[in-house]
């Protein structure tokens, strides 16, 4: 067995998790992270994992496509989603961690691993031998350089933005009241700020008239979809929010009615000192932040532990650049993962890494895997990487509609049983296919 180490480059959630595979898989890994020497504009610490926009891995609902993605990457005893798992707070039908808690369980294990070596250092020339590129969506300018020239062309790009964070003590609790949408989760899960009509009116003109921070003049103003600021949100029109972030539907005001639009604070942490604004990424300017946030009720007193910013995401076009093992075409020996892959969100991008590490180990086993089936949740998120149209290429969140379509049409009340259900049976058959290399590339290392 090749015994050369594995170079994995960036320590967020795609190269942890990666990292992680491949050391319990006896494939020794070299993990470069540039932080805390060289900080990037959103990370705060030098821990590997660090969650730097919202703290939620989306719904851990087993029919959603999201849960699905989460049993999946626990067949393969993901580090991310064990780390997830045990700093979990409150949060509906959503898994939502403690983010200094996750970041450091993340940290810990792979800081323990005997075949793991973290080399705190930027890395501005790519190493020779195997390289797995998890730099994620905040690339260097000198890797992200290397990868132009390498190439070809520019990298695709788009604005991502970070939601504010509130001190729990300073919210006005008699304006708040608890509660999860249709009741999901526990009774305690969210605190929801009730806004009239006239309120939420004055709120969506107050967000219309405050200031940006504005962009550069050579940059578009190109945001990512599903976590649009919620200022660009308020520009589509006066009830987009009320169909977003701030819909009132499932949750009933301790007088008993509905109100007309509802903002949502969830846990931030397991002592509940901090909560997040959900869905409420910013990139108006600070003063204007707390001008207009402090306009919803409870809120009007209230300390932001961290404000909103905007942060450009860097990603390449891989319809022309990858294969179904994150390889680049060009140059075989590298491979990427995480977002600068494409794909979106905190759970894809530890699932990219998750896959990469699988196929380097069984290939250093000289057992070479097929391609995970793309009835899987991980061979859709390749499937999109790979099939989309080149010309219109978007980065998405794991979503049904990147599966193929079921054989037989049904209604869409079971169309989402079918589809998980066919995704088990195909992750089952391809582990029964592969089980001598994965009994032999699965034991953990001594």
């Amino acid at each position: 067995m090749n015994q050369r180490p594995v170079h994995v480059i960036g320590g967020g959630l795609a190269g942890a998790e990666c990292a992680f595979q491949l050391a319990r898989r006896r494939v020794p890994v070299v993990l470069h992270e540039m932080r805390p020497a060289s900080m990037t504009a959103a990370h705060r610490t030098g821990g590997l994992a660090e969650l730097v926009c919202s703290n939620s891995f989306r719904s851990d609902d087993p029919l959603h496509a999201a849960g699905l993605l989460k049993r999946e990457m626990e067949f393969f005893d993901s580090v991310i989603l064990s780390a997830a798992r045990q700093s979990a707070v409150p949060a509906g039908s959503a898994l939502a961690v403690d983010r200094h808690c996750f970041a450091h369980l993340v940290t810990s294990t792979i800081e323990a691993h005997p075949l793991i070596h973290i080399h705190r250092q930027e890395v501005k020339v790519l190493p020779e031998g195997d390289v797995v590129l998890a730099t994620g969506p905040l690339t260097s300018p000198s890797l992200s350089d290397a990868l132009t020239d390498l190439l070809g062309v520019d990298h695709l790009y788009f604005y991502d933005s970070i939601a504010p964070i509130v001190d729990a003590d300073s919210l006005d609790r008699a304006k708040l009241f608890w509660g999860s949408r249709y009741g999901k989760g526990g009774g305690e899960d969210y605190l929801n700020a009730a806004m009239t009509r006239a309120e939420y009116h004055a709120f969506h003109q107050a967000l219309l008239e405050a200031e940006v921070v504005p962009l550069h003049e050579f940059e578009k103003t190109l945001f990512f979809e599903g976590c649009l600021p919620v200022e660009e949100l308020a520009r589509r029109g006066i009830d987009t929010l009320r169909f977003g972030p701030m819909k009132p539907v499932g949750l009933t005001a301790p007088d008993g009615g509905r109100p007309y639009a509802v903002v949502q604070l969830r846990q931030e942490n397991l002592t509940r000192s901090h909560f997040n604004l959900v869905g409420f990424q910013s990139r108006l300017k600070w003063g204007e932040q707390k001008r207009v946030f402090s306009m919803i009720p409870g809120l009007e007193r209230a300390e932001f532990v961290r404000l909103g910013q905007v942060h450009r995401n860097t990603f390449i076009n891989a319809p022309a650049h990858l294969n179904r093992f994150y390889r680049l075409r060009k140059r075989p020996r590298i491979r990427l993962a995480g977002q600068i892959t494409g794909v979106e969100g905190y759970l894809e991008s530890a699932a990219t890494g998750l896959a990469v590490g699988l196929y380097i180990a069984f290939e250093r086993r000289g057992q070479p895997a097929d391609p995970l089936p793309t009835t899987t949740a991980f061979g859709a998120l390749a499937r999109h990487l790979v099939e989309s149209r080149p010309d219109h290429f978007q980065p998405a969140n794991i979503n049904y509609g990147l599966f193929p379509e079921l054989d037989t049409p049904l209604p869409k009340t079971q169309r989402r049983a079918a589809l998980a259900a066919r995704a088990r049976s195909a992750l089952n058959e391809w582990a029964r296919r592969h089980d001598s290399g994965l009994q032999e590339v699965m034991v953990a290392s001594a």
